[in-house]
């Protein structure tokens, strides 16, 4: 089971993922995803990171049910008495609206800012989805049917809560097999190149160029 090409890789659902993440669907054979874990905070699981004209700007979507760690994932709920979705779209469009492709990608994402999608598990795999196929990338994706601990003996490679926020200012993790390939980003001139931001950076930047880059990041 050495040749990585060949093993599952097992990841939990996140919000509009970073960069790194959607790197591992064209690296391994089958993605499966965790679906009897309980809720983790301060993950990708209900945020992401875009960047604006000032920086890097979160993204958070509120949590009505299940905000402590004992509720299983497909029972947390969207707070929708917030007004979060118009927050979330307009953030995008101030940050995005210039890109390249902004205006081609915009309406197959409009509508996961006006449906209200009961479950937080729900709303972020539809949406998993429809990136995927911006990306012209069909990934085979399993879910787990139970809660595993331990994969050490196994062909599956537990990267569950190994692509989160912290990681970002923790210099001593690393993911030996993802170098971001560096592409034009619209504040890098004031910012310099940002690595790893939300698919969002790719897909808006680099339009049907993205899967290109998505490989050129794989090692």
């Amino acid at each position: 089971m050495n040749n990585l090409e060949t093993i599952s890789i097992l990841l939990e659902v996140q919000y509009l993922a970073p960069v790194q993440y959607y790197s591992k669907f064209l690296k391994y054979d089958k993605i499966l995803i965790e679906q009897k874990e309980h809720y983790s905070k301060g993950s990708f699981r209900n945020r992401c990171q875009i960047t604006m004209s000032d920086g890097i700007h979160g993204l958070s979507i509120p949590l009505s049910k299940g905000k402590n760690q004992q509720t299983d994932i497909r029972e947390v709920r969207i707070d929708y008495s917030q007004n979060w979705q118009q927050t979330h779209f307009r953030s995008i469009k101030t940050a995005y609206g210039s890109a390249p492709f902004y205006e081609y990608y915009e309406p197959y994402l409009a509508v996961f800012y006006e449906k209200k999608t009961e479950f937080l598990f729900d709303f972020c795999l539809d949406m998993q989805q429809q990136i995927c196929k911006l990306l012209k990338i069909k990934p085979s994706i399993d879910f787990t049917e139970t809660y595993i601990t331990d994969y050490t003996e196994s062909a599956v490679l537990d990267f569950r809560n190994k692509i989160c926020p912290r990681n970002y200012a923790n210099s001593t993790y690393s993911d030996p097999h993802f170098s971001p390939a560096r592409y034009p980003q619209i504040f890098e001139e004031r910012q310099g190149f940002i690595p790893n931001l939300s698919i969002l950076d790719l897909l808006f930047c680099t339009g049907p160029e993205a899967q290109s880059y998505l490989r050129q990041s794989n090692k």
